[in-house]
């Protein structure tokens, strides 16, 4: 992306994100009753929470350490905040105009202080235990088990058990802690073939290096190998220096090329689609990706974003693994992304062809989970 592009990027995006927080603030600072020793404090506190995720956003570009840390944490966690609060404000306001619009009860106008008080504590606690439900969701990815039938014959081989993941966005939120138990459900699955779907480093690539989480990575086994793509995050951040990263710590990249496996069956890998936006290099298209591959064979395919399923039905592909909506992550937006895209999360056939979305491990902003569950995928299926 080009750096004038980048500023206006980030002007609007920060615009919006200030506007938002101002929103919350006032009607935050008109619910605290006058002359509380909370109210002189709560301007300073607000400005520090959410200032945090900016502040630890370009501290880790220059100096990664626990204080940057810090902020990122707490400005990820004041998202998830932000998100609900800005849902429960709303709310308030229309019930508001409603009740400006029709005559107001009698004990609302002799108690309207502390109503407005109530409301506040109310409101901060509700949404205090959505985001403290919602990180403890994200802590504990379940196992999800997949069977897929395909109805081709693969040389000698009768069945193949997968294990997959996709958004980890490891770095300084999905630290040592969660990629190692990340490695861990991985190889407990005890697969034939272990598959990562993209967006597996976050961004910037410094905090997985500051973190060193190539040393848990290096620990995942499978007697066919470990494959990946690229997801748009490693483009976000530069994606040569992420793909020779997870190279060098025994993960094959596959870039926009089908390689066949165990003289049975095709695994292809695609770049993600962003490529051209963030490196200016346009992926190469289906028909080339999959040039010499013989459809009588399985064809297995990893593709980040789950657009134009027609065509890779059309194509020939029997099974692809996407990743990147997050379903959401955070409740309503599972219904935006069910909007944009044909399949958000789970399962769908076209044709012969099956398609599974991942709702994925990690997350990017907020350590929060509202709309879904985390999943690893334990995949099996059965040739004919």
């Amino acid at each position: 992306m080009k750096s004038y592009q980048f500023l206006v990027f980030f002007s609007i995006v920060l615009l919006f994100y200030g506007g938002i927080n101002f929103y919350i603030y006032i009607r935050g600072m008109q619910a605290l009753p006058q002359g509380t020793i909370f109210k002189n404090w709560y301007p300073w506190i607000f400005l520090f929470v959410s200032a945090s995720y900016v502040i630890g956003r370009f501290m880790e570009r220059a100096w990664i350490s626990p204080v940057s840390s810090f902020f990122t944490f707490v400005g990820s966690f004041w998202l998830a905040f932000m998100i609900y609060l800005l849902m429960a404000v709303l709310v308030i306001d229309i019930l508001r105009f409603i009740l400006f619009i029709l005559p107001k009860p009698a004990f609302m106008v002799a108690n309207y202080a502390e109503i407005k008080k109530y409301i506040f504590i109310a409101v901060a606690g509700i949404t205090g235990i959505i985001v403290l439900a919602g990180h403890i969701n994200a802590l504990n990815p379940r196992v999800k088990r997949i069977d897929i039938h395909i109805n081709k014959k693969a040389g000698q081989m009768k069945t193949l058990h997968i294990a997959a993941a996709s958004d980890i966005h490891m770095g300084t939120l999905v630290g040592p802690r969660r990629t190692a138990k990340l490695v861990r459900m991985l190889n407990e699955c005890n697969a034939d073939m272990i598959l990562l779907a993209g967006d597996i480093v976050d961004e910037d690539l410094a905090p997985v290096i500051h973190n060193d989480l190539g040393r848990s990575l290096v620990k995942l086994k499978a007697p066919l190998g470990v494959f990946a793509i690229t997801g748009n995050h490693e483009y976000i951040g530069g994606a040569d220096s992420a793909v020779k990263y997870l190279n060098d710590h025994g993960i094959h990249m596959l870039r926009d090329t089908s390689i066949m496996i165990n003289n049975s069956f095709y695994l292809a890998g695609r770049n993600d689609r962003d490529s051209k936006r963030f490196s200016r290099k346009e992926r190469k298209g289906l028909d080339k990706v999959l040039e010499g591959v013989d459809l009588s064979l399985p064809v297995i395919m990893m593709d980040h974003q789950p657009f134009n399923l027609q065509q890779v039905a059309d194509a020939g592909v029997d099974f692809q693994l996407s990743g990147h909506t997050h379903h959401g992550q955070l409740w309503p937006f599972g219904y935006i992304t069910d909007a944009i895209y044909e399949l958000s999360w789970g399962h769908k056939m076209k044709g012969n062809t099956h398609f599974y979305v991942s709702s994925g491990y990690g997350g990017w902003g907020p350590p929060v989970r509202t709309g879904n569950r985390p999943e690893i995928l334990d995949i099996y299926i059965t040739f004919n």
